[in-house]
This record gives C-alpha cells, structure tokens and sequence, in this order.
C-alpha cells in the first residue's frame, strides 16, 4: 500500500542536499512511502499517484524519532524513590537493585506486557527506532529472558549484564564479571547487537570495563558505554578506544574526553530527561557540538533515574537546559540517534529511508522546543504503517 502525504509546509529531511540547512527543510511539500520506504520527496502537487492520500495541511513532517538509549524489560516502578529525591536526597545507582528484584519475580508476559506498553506510549510521540537494553534481570536466565523479549518488540537490543553488581556477588564483584563475559553473554549474544557497560563508582571500574567490553567484541557484539553520569571516570576513554557507538551520560567530561570524542567516530548520546529527574547538572552539549562532537539526544526511559518515554520533553530540555538550537535539539534527535545505532535507514527522509514518519500539530519543528508538554504528534507512520491507537505496527 502507497501513501501520499501531501501539503507538507514544512518537510525535514535531515539532507541538506535536499533542502535548506542541516535539517534540509523543504517547505510546500510532499511525500509518498510505498510498503516500508520512501519512495519520492519533492514539491507538493508534483508527487506520483499512491493509493492512498494524507493531507498535512500545511503541518510540519519530520523523521521518526530515533530513542537509542532505553531500558524498557523491567517490572515495578520507583516512584517512591523520585519522591524523596526531590525532597534532597541524592540519586546512586544502588536503586537498580530495587527493579532488579521485581523483575526477577515477574512473568514473561507480565515483562513483554509492560515492553510493548512502553513502545507503544514512545510511538504515540513519535519514537518509530528504539533501542531496549538488558540489565534488570542479572543471571544468566534473566538476562537472556530480557534480551529475548527486547528482540521479539524493539528495533535494536543491548546486552547490558554488566548494569550493577547484583547483591549475591557484592564480596566478589570479579567473580559477577567472569560470569558475564562467560555464561551470561554466551547466552544473551543470539539475541542482541550491542553490549553495553556502566563505567561509573558504584557499578563498574576501568578494567572490569575493558574485560566486558572485549568479551563482547569477541562474541561479536558492538560495545557502547555509561559514561560520566555520576562524575568523571574512564568511560569516554574505553568507548573510544574500544570504537563504540556511543558514549552515553556524558554529563561530566575532561577536556581529554572532549578531544577524544572529537576525534572518532563515538556518538556522544546525552539524556536530559535524567538530569531533569535527578536534579543533577545537564551536559554540555554546545561545548561538543563546538569541539565538533556527534550528539544524540534518548530518553534513557527507565523506572528509578528518568521514567520519560517522551523525546519531545528532552528536545525541551536540550534547547532549555544544554544550550541547543531547536534545529540541533531535533537532528540529535533523528539522525543524532540513527549514528548512534550505526543505521543510515533511519532518522531521515529521502528516498530507499525507512518509512518512518511523523506530522505535528505544527507548522514548524520549532515547536517541540516551543511548546514544551503539548502533545504535538498528531500522525504517525512506523516502516509504513499508520500507527493506530498507539500500537506500532
């Protein structure tokens, strides 16, 4: 099935080649997705016939989101802890046992229940790529019981077995890492693309970083890292030695990390949505994007440091907070997330992208920064299906 969107007002491509800026805007356009892809982009009343015709009305059309930084297999939730967060006490890492518990005890279909309800919420605001990690489960069964699951709904799955040392290995934490870069990753490699550290006090050194990370390597996984959220450490410097995607956090960097991100091809994904939930200060991103930096923006959508799925509010967040033009905030966003995830499929239109497409109640993305809160996303299309009722197709 063919579909025409037509009198687009303001199309973002993120092509220059195609139209204005960095976001290659085409205004008075249109689009036709044909099956999964985009067939043509270019002037409205130009477009070939499709079977069916969506009429934007002047409304801005943009890439789906790209989420690349998610933790999504979890049961229960922690909103007692945010309470008393706001109330002054500080966020540790030591609150991922609380879900590590409550996930051990829930069912698959209770896990694969609350996976598909967070999608689903993340489609409704224009997410159509999202990546899901592991890591709230911590044995063997666990852990490969969330990478699966993550693989029968997300788009991309990270093996993160190395989240937080669980309480039955607290005396012996080498001993916890010898089991994830044996047994765990032997079992929860088939599912999943990417593994994934948290380098940070409280969770994970610098070589019991390096051994995950180059087990991993081996088994054929590509590895991203936590890194710098709680204070500078070694992560950025383990993700680019080890060539990772993507070095997320990043809210407390050296100038050595600065220049070591600058100078490869690691994706710096920052998530504003944690800072706003933790009280902790935002990144820097115009000191990145200055030193010449790829940013990402996720929602780090989790139940204890940011239970956001909205990629809008940290759109919001990067423009208010991280001193990101609108159309930085919104390419971080789509194409910041697509080099994250190592996709040239998504994050863009143009002709051969994915069909993921989203249209606001807008004329302009400008409004995402703009109108923080206001549920913007009236339409949306996930490899060329009509997201209906919040159920991606």
């Amino acid at each position: 099935m063919s579909v025409l969107i037509d009198r687009i007002g303001e199309l973002v491509t993120n092509d220059p080649e195609l139209g204005e800026g960095p976001l290659g805007i085409v205004r008075n356009a249109a689009l036709v997705l044909d099956g999964d892809r985009v067939a043509w982009v270019g002037p409205a009343g130009r477009a070939p016939a499709a079977d069916e015709r969506y009429d934007a009305d002047g409304r801005a059309v943009l890439p789906g989101f790209v989420d690349s930084h998610a933790h999504l297999v979890f049961a229960g939730e922690r909103a007692e802890e945010f309470a008393a967060r706001m109330s002054g006490r500080p966020y540790s890492a030591g609150g991922i046992r609380t879900t590590v518990a409550a996930t051990r005890a829930a069912t698959d279909d209770e896990l694969r229940a609350g996976l598909r309800r967070l999608v689903d919420e993340m489609a409704r605001q224009g997410t159509t790529t999202v990546e899901c990690k592991s890591g709230y489960g911590l044995t063997v069964a666990d852990e490969e019981r969330a990478v699966r699951l993550a693989a029968e709904i997300a788009d991309e799955v990270t093996f993160l077995g190395a989240h937080v040392v669980p309480p039955e290995y607290a005396g012996d934490p080498d001993a916890y890492v010898r089991l994830v870069t044996g047994e765990m990753l032997a079992a929860c490699a088939p599912h999943a693309r990417w593994i994934d550290v948290f380098c940070e006090r409280g969770a994970f050194d610098a070589d019991q970083t390096r051994a995950v990370l180059a087990a991993g390597v081996r088994a054929g996984l590509v590895p991203r890292v936590h890194a710098g959220q709680l204070g500078p450490g070694p992560g950025v410097a383990l993700a680019v030695e080890f060539g990772a995607a993507s070095a997320d956090h990043c809210t407390f960097l050296t100038d050595a990390d600065v220049a070591a991100l600058a100078g490869s091809e690691t994706v710096a994904t920052l998530l504003p949505g944690v800072e706003f939930s933790t009280r902790q200060p935002y990144p820097d991103a115009r000191r990145l994007i200055d030193a010449g930096v790829t940013v990402a923006l996720a929602t780090d959508c989790n139940p204890g440091s940011c239970y956001t799925s909205s990629m809008p509010l940290c759109i919001a967040l990067a423009v208010r907070e991280m001193r990101m033009t609108p159309a930085e905030a919104v390419r971080a966003a789509t194409a910041g997330g697509a080099r994250a995830l190592r996709r040239t499929d998504v994050g863009r239109l143009g002709t051969g992208a994915r069909a993921d497409v989203q249209v606001l109640d807008a004329a302009s993305h400008l409004h995402l920064a703009y109108r923080p809160g206001v549920p913007l996303v009236t339409a949306v299309w996930k490899s060329g299906r009509r997201v209906e009722g919040g159920r991606a197709g």
